[in-house]
């Protein structure tokens, strides 16, 4: 108890030290000596005064540097500067290297004593990872932030004091990583404080360098990335030559446009798929729920023929035809993503499964591929719930269910996500009796609850039961029925079904092929880890698609392989940063639902200012010619500015519609310009026009509308 109540008053008794310091500082204006006009007014005094006392001079300016560091008070830049106006560069150069140290170690050591436990007790369930990280990687990290100023040195001394970091390791590091910097700027400080006139300003000496003040970031980052990746891969072997300038692991969207771009770009790439070209979205994902969709969509309309002046319209159909259609459309798609194809793009297509024994090596069976990159693009798979007693029920994910031949009776869809309303639809238009569970208060969660709540009437409407806020518990046996038992906020309820679709999202495919091995880390979402240019803690190894997230979408994926290819080839000469601004994506359900960019509920919990502005589909010609006079259009943008944010269209032909929301968000292009812009008439497209119209009547400039009302009257005498 005693120690707590010393150490407690030890804290205090600096923090009023420090906090004293701080106030004398700036009470007494101290700042104002430490302007470049106040040394250049002094740099004579003090040159005559190191003449006559060096050693007197060297310890003064070194405790005012550490005191002026230690304190984290502004003017170390023009300390640093003056040092080598002062000394020189050898002398300056060392003394400042050794008291920046001392200074930054003291101001680490003070935000350890004052604010390290507090901060780690309140915060450790955040902080778990951090500290992790720290004691694997810490000194590269901090050699990283000193190498490049990016962050204040400040700012880096005071939070590098609330990690676990060792303080002489600190100290170490530190020493290492500001020396750069230090000689750079104490050579510009010989420079300046040559200056007497204007004239002297544009001397070599100045020039050059202020000129490696400039590259010096630029110069650091580049050592950064080459003691990264020197780090990293000094461990493993590299061949004295490669088979491949890279390797790409699976044959989905992502590994076909890798592979692809790779071979058109002239690079040797050999491409390893285990199971079936095309990946998840030619065989069981959007080429075969788009064929079924547009089965099913086509049976709506003849049970709607009335709507369209039919008095009746009678459709005999076989479940198990329609299901051979899926198949036959994944057929006639198939060439496009076939080993032929992709061979006669000049890329070599591997059958097997690959495993990667180091950065540079794949083994597919018994042939090991060199390479001098790897692109992983491994896809996803439908994520299987831990719930009680599924293995004794019929259950079928999205991979599965295209084997179905026997429409289910009673279906249950297991998830309100995209895949599950979807397939939801589709079933129940093709006559299941069709029951959507939710855990959560909507379906399709992404969505603003307006939006949903459309889509959700339309599946009351045509017979869909659905129940939100029911989270499944366990399945059984009752008699001849399995049943899923479903927690309510009034209690259990209980749900028979003869199949039960599983439609709880997918998860990425991150194991099995060596990449835990080599330390490649896995997000908390599960998929792995990459950077700003889709590299994993391994540079040479990039990933794309599912497998990386943080969007499980086809064009994303698409998106993504671009970068990851030409990052691979021309690293380190040039990368690019994967750029994700806008991406859209839709739901195809009746009505369909697209977005790009923000919604509401994401606007609002980023705490981003937004206007709205909608526009009713039921009031657009085209939407009522067709029979489809449902929906609405809602653009987010910034508050007085035609500017967008955000686009969600909910309606027929949404995702055709918000092509062009999509083309203005990339490039710039705001409201005004949609409204300008010439519509074909009738089209769905015309409502892009009309909404912005909406968007330019709540901003018309009255005053000069009522200036004109006048000057129109006048005329009129």
């Amino acid at each position: 108890m005693k120690k707590n109540i010393r150490s407690h008053a030890a804290k205090i008794l600096v923090a009023v030290f420090f906090a004293t310091a701080l106030a004398a500082f700036f009470v007494f204006d101290l700042g104002n000596y430490l302007t470049l006009d106040a040394l250049k007014q002094q740099q004579q005094g003090l040159s005559d005064f190191y003449d006559q006392h060096p050693w007197q001079t060297i310890l003064i300016y070194l405790a005012v540097y550490v005191a002026a560091t230690a304190l984290s008070l502004p003017g170390a830049t023009l300390l640093t500067l003056a040092g080598g106006a002062l000394f020189g560069v050898l002398v300056g150069t060392v003394v400042i290297s050794f008291a920046s140290t001392i200074g930054a170690t003291l101001a680490f050591l003070v935000s350890r004593f004052l604010l390290r436990d507090y901060v780690q007790q309140k915060f450790s369930d955040r902080l778990r990872g951090v500290n992790a990280g720290f004691a694997k990687d810490g000194a590269f990290y901090l050699l990283s932030l000193r190498l490049l100023p990016v962050v204040p040195f400040f700012v880096v001394n005071l939070l590098m004091g609330l990690t676990p970091m060792r303080a002489w390791r600190y100290y170490g590091v530190s020493q290492l990583g500001m020396f750069p910097a230090t000689l750079i700027y104490v050579n510009a400080g010989t420079q300046l404080g040559q200056l007497q006139s204007l004239r002297d300003v544009a001397s070599p000496g100045v020039i050059i360098s202020l000129a490696l003040l400039g590259l010096f970031p630029l110069i650091a980052k580049k050592l950064v990335d080459v003691y990264r990746t020197q780090r990293v891969l000094r461990r493993f072997r590299k061949p004295a030559r490669f088979d491949y300038n890279a390797v790409v692991i699976g044959g989905g969207s992502a590994g076909l446009v890798s592979a692809y771009i790779c071979a058109a770009l002239k690079a040797r790439v050999a491409l390893v798929e285990k199971h079936r070209m095309g990946g998840d979205c030619l065989n069981t994902g959007c080429v075969p729920s788009k064929a079924l969709i547009r089965s099913a969509t086509l049976l709506n309309y003849a049970k709607r023929a009335r709507e369209f002046g039919f008095k009746r319209t009678d459709v005999e159909f076989d479940f198990a035809e329609v299901m051979e259609r899926v198949q036959r459309v994944i057929g006639e798609v198939a060439p496009h993503d076939s080993v032929e194809r992709y061979t006669d793009l000049g890329v070599e297509c591997i059958t097997g499964a690959a495993h990667i024994v180091s950065p540079y090596e794949v083994r597919v069976g018994e042939r090991v591929l060199t390479t001098r990159n790897i692109i992983v693009a491994t896809g996803a798979q439908p994520n299987i719930p831990a719930i009680p007693g599924l293995e004794q029920v019929s259950y079928r994910t999205s991979d599965t269910i295209w084997e179905l031949r026997e429409r289910p009776r009673r279906l249950l869809v297991l998830g309100g996500g995209p895949i599950g309303c979807e397939l939801a639809q589709s079933f129940a238009r093709l006559g299941s009796q069709v029951t959507v569970v939710q855990r959560g208060r909507q379906l399709l969660p992404a969505e603003d609850p307006d939006v949903a709540a459309l889509v959700l009437q339309r599946f009351v409407d045509e017979g869909l039961r659905v129940f939100v806020g029911h989270a499944a518990q366990h399945f059984e046996r009752d008699g001849d029925d399995d049943v899923l038992v479903c927690s309510t906020a009034g209690g259990l309820q209980r749900i028979a079904f003869d199949v039960v679709l599983l439609a709880l999202g997918r998860k990425a495919n991150v194991s099995g092929f060596g990449l835990a091995e080599l330390g490649v880390n896995v997000t908390p979402s599960g998929t792995l880890e990459t950077d700003e240019f889709l590299r994993t803690r391994i540079p040479n190894i990039y990933a794309c698609g599912d497998v990386a997230g943080p969007y499980q979408f086809t064009h994303a994926a698409a998106h993504q392989a671009w970068y990851c290819a030409v990052n691979a080839l021309f690293a380190p000469l040039k990368i690019f940063r994967a750029d994700y601004r806008v991406i859209p994506w839709a739901t195809f359900t009746d009505p369909e639902v697209a977005r790009v960019g923000l919604n509401e509920q994401e606007a609002r919990a980023k705490n981003i200012a937004y206007e709205v502005t909608s526009y009713a589909i039921d009031d657009l010609d085209r939407a009522i010619t067709d029979g489809e006079a449902h929906g609405k259009i809602k653009v987010l943008t910034r508050p007085g500015s035609d500017k967008i944010l955000g686009v969600t269209i909910v309606g027929s032909h949404a995702g055709e519609t918000i092509a062009e929301f999509v083309s203005a968000m990339k490039h710039g292009i705001g409201l005004n310009k949609i409204l300008g812009t010439i519509h074909i008439y009738p089209t769905f497209a015309e409502a892009n026009k009309y909404v912005a119209g909406g968007w330019k009547k709540a901003h018309a400039p009255h005053g000069v509308l009522r200036v004109l009302q006048r000057l129109h009257g006048w005329r009129r005498g």
